[in-house]
């Protein structure tokens, strides 16, 4: 356990900004949750946990102790006639876990490729893309509660897994995390149909496709939208695609056309966050040494010396500005400190 008192959190956070913490505590093992509970001098702090730092915003310094699991590892378990199961430990990197099953044609996580961050985080935003969320493989997972001192399990129903939602996300920073076990198909389904990844393997017949050929295609889409972090300061999607009746969707599908629209299972409609912000003239905006990315509206950047306030009423006047000519209320997909 590695304990760095009043640090800086600027190359903890993908945004790269300013903001310091009364200490940042480094778990090295599960084990060292329990001895961090026993440390009197940290007990009556706030607590946050942080993973890579890549779905967060902070918008001022943080008051109290920051716990970061950096274990990692993954371990391919038994499985049976249907499907493989990995555990891995939460520290690991979400992107080097898709690249060890896909290299071993395992299907299931390739639409997930290139997300940034932990394993440990992945269920606490229910992380999702091209069609695919991690609820769909997700078996279960073993996480330290804070609260009570004591280990818990939870399966797939106990996780309440929502639309980047989760029990983990509406009770932050009570459970630790520290491995997540998941269900991969032996008989693969694929997703294609989402983000112009159908285009992105044309050349390729859909019964000739293996898992590392569509993760690839997913990388080469997400590089090609998205801005580096370690280039530009940027949590990926900062907004989550708004989900509405299907009454105001056809109304404004009325109104514009061209609005993307996505009919879902329980008769709600998902939109384009991206199309009502670059609509709303948004895109490519720069003031305050933040703005929004010339390549993918939905991402708020960090240009060099920002702050996390900046970004923040950057947000807000996105927000008000969907709102007025839309009817629409974005909401943040990040976690705001």
């Amino acid at each position: 356990m590695e304990i760095l008192e009043h640090a800086s959190l600027k190359r903890f956070n993908t945004f790269g900004v300013e903001a310091r913490a009364r200490a940042i505590v480094r778990l090295a093992s599960p084990e060292d949750a329990w001895r961090f509970l026993e440390q009197p001098e940290f007990r009556d702090l706030p607590r946050m946990i942080l993973g890579q730092g890549s779905n967060v915003l902070f918008r001022r310094d943080f008051p109290g102790v920051i716990l970061q699991p950096v274990f990692d590892g993954v371990k391919r378990l038994e499985g049976d006639a249907t499907h493989h199961r990995f555990r891995a430990r939460a520290g690991h990197a979400w992107h080097a876990l898709v690249r060890e099953t896909v290299s071993q044609g395992i299907a299931g996580l390739e639409n997930l490729s290139l997300i940034p961050g932990s394993v440990g985080a992945a269920p606490i935003q229910n992380i999702g893309a091209y069609g695919v969320e991690l609820a769909a493989v997700f078996e279960s997972l073993s996480a330290l509660d804070l609260d009570r001192g004591e280990w818990r399990h939870f399966d797939r129903e106990a996780a309440c897994f929502g639309y980047r939602d989760s029990l983990f996300k509406s009770c932050p920073d009570r459970y630790l995390i520290c491995h997540v076990t998941l269900r991969l198909p032996r008989q693969p389904v694929w997703h294609l149909d989402y983000g112009g990844l159908r285009e992105a393997l044309a050349g390729i017949p859909e019964t000739a496709l293996t898992p590392e050929q569509i993760s690839d295609a997913v990388c080469r889409i997400r590089r090609q939208k998205l801005p580096d972090p370690a280039m530009t300061g940027n949590a990926g999607s900062f907004f989550k695609n708004p989900v509405v009746s299907a009454d105001q969707a056809d109304a404004l599908q009325a109104r514009w056309p061209d609005l993307p629209a996505f009919p879902q299972s329980d008769g709600w409609v998902k939109l384009s966050a991206a199309w009502l912000i670059e609509q709303a003239g948004w895109k490519g905006h720069r003031r305050a040494g933040v703005g929004v990315s010339s390549r993918h509206a939905l991402v708020l950047v960090n240009h060099g010396g920002g702050s996390g306030e900046a970004l923040w009423r950057l947000a807000g006047d996105i927000q008000a500005s969907v709102r007025e000519r839309f009817g629409v209320e974005l909401q943040p997909e990040p976690r705001i400190v």
